[in-house]
C-alpha cells in the first residue's frame, strides 16, 4: 500500500481499494499527563479507512486473494458472519467490484451498522443475539453447506489472508510511524487477525516488543466485536503463543475511556477503541519509558445511538 498523501493527490485519482491503510498515528496528550515523561501513548486511528474501520484491511485482502485464486467470481455470492465492521468492508468493496453480498450478524447489532450495510446493498440475515457472533458463524456454515456452489465464504475467523493483511500493512506502518521506537502494541481480540498479523510483524522487527491482547472480562459484555475466548468459539487463526499478555476490560471501563477520549483528546472513538486505550494506559503506568501503541478499530459515529452517549450524568457535565 502506498502512502496516504500520494493516494489523495488532487492531480490524480485512484481506486477505492488503494485508500485502505496508511492510517494516522495520533499521540495522546491529556489522558497521559500523569505518566512519566519518557512514556508515550499513541492511537492508531483506523476509522480513517474508507469503510470507517480496521476491517477494510482484511476484507480487501481476503477478496483480493480469492479473486487471484479463482474462488470469488461474479456468479458467486460473498457470504460471511460479522459483528458489523467486516461486513461493512465486504459490502463497500463488493459494491465497488460488482459482487452480491449476504451477511449473517446478531440481531442486536447496532442500528448504524445495519443501515450502513443496507446502504451498500448487502442482504442481512439476523441471528439470535444471545449467541452473539458465534450464532452468526453457525448460521453461515449451515447456508453454505446446503448450497456450496452458490457461495464464496471468506470465513474471516479461519482465513490466513485476514492476519496476513495486518502483517503486510498495519505492522509495517506502526514500525515506520514510530521510527522503530514502539515498545508495546495493544489490540482487542475478535477474529484476532489484528493481533496475529501486526504482532508477528513487530516481533520480527524487534523481539522485545511486548504484545498485549485485550478481551472482555466476562462472556456477557457490551464490547461489540470482541470475544471472551474462554467461552467463545476460538478463531482458527488465533495462536495463543503470539500475545505476551492478555488483559481483561469491563464494558463500563471501555465506555468511560471512550467518553474521556472525546472530552479530553478530541477523539470520537468506538467502544472497542475505548477498551484498547484503557488497557494501553494501564500498561503505560507500569513502565518508566517506552512507546505504547493502541489500535482503535473504528470511530464513535458508528455508535451514536448507543446509550453510552446518552447517560445524563455524563452529558450534563
Amino acid at each position: 500500500m502506498q502512502h496516504r498523501e500520494a493516494l489523495i493527490s488532487p492531480k490524480k485519482g485512484c481506486d477505492l481499494e488503494r485508500l485502505i491503510g496508511n492510517t494516522p498515528l495520533i499521540r495522546l496528550r491529556r489522558v497521559t499527563r500523569s505518566l512519566p515523561r519518557g512514556v508515550q501513548v499513541f492511537i492508531k486511528a483506523e476509522w480513517f479507512n474508507p469503510g470507517g474501520s480496521v476491517k477494510d484491511r482484511p476484507a480487501w485482502n481476503m477478496i483480493r486473494v480469492a479473486e487471484q485464486e479463482g474462488l470469488l467470481t461474479p456468479d458467486k455470492i460473498l457470504i460471511d458472519a460479522t459483528s458489523g465492521n467486516t461486513g461493512i468492508a465486504y459490502a463497500m468493496i463488493g459494491a465497488a467490484r460488482g459482487y452480491r453480498v449476504q451477511l449473517c450478524l446478531p440481531a442486536n447489532a447496532n442500528a448504524e451498522r445495519k443501515r450502513i450495510l443496507r446502504a451498500f446493498g448487502a442482504e442481512l440475515i439476523l441471528t439470535d443475539p444471545r449467541e452473539q457472533t458465534d450464532g452468526a458463524i453457525r448460521k453461515v456454515q449451515q447456508i453454505v453447506e446446503a448450497e456450496p456452489e452458490r457461495y464464496f465464504y471468506p470465513d474471516q475467523y479461519n482465513n490466513p489472508a485476514n492476519w496476513q493483511a495486518h502483517y503486510h500493512t498495519t505492522g509495517v506502518e506502526i514500525w515506520e510511524q514510530t521510527q522503530g521506537e514502539v515498545t508495546h502494541f495493544v489490540a482487542g481480540l475478535g477474529t484476532s487477525g489484528t493481533m496475529m498479523g501486526t504482532g508477528r510483524r513487530l516481533k520480527e522487527y524487534h523481539p522485545g516488543i511486548r504484545l498485549v491482547a485485550v478481551q472482555p472480562d466476562s462472556p456477557f459484555h457490551g464490547l461489540e466485536g470482541l470475544k471472551h475466548l474462554e467461552t467463545a468459539l476460538v478463531p482458527g487463526i488465533y495462536d495463543p503463543a503470539v500475545p505476551d499478555e492478555i488483559m481483561e476490560v469491563s464494558t463500563e471501563q471501555a465506555h468511560a475511556m471512550a467518553r474521556q477520549l472525546a472530552r479530553e483528546e478530541g477523539l470520537f472513538v468506538g467502544i472497542s477503541a475505548g477498551a484498547a486505550v484503557y488497557c494501553a494506559l494501564r500498561v503505560a503506568e507500569r513502565i518508566s519509558s517506552g512507546t505504547v501503541v493502541a489500535l482503535a478499530p473504528d470511530g464513535g459515529s458508528r455508535y451514536i445511538t448507543d446509550p453510552l452517549w446518552e447517560e445524563e450524568e455524563w452529558c450534563s457535565r
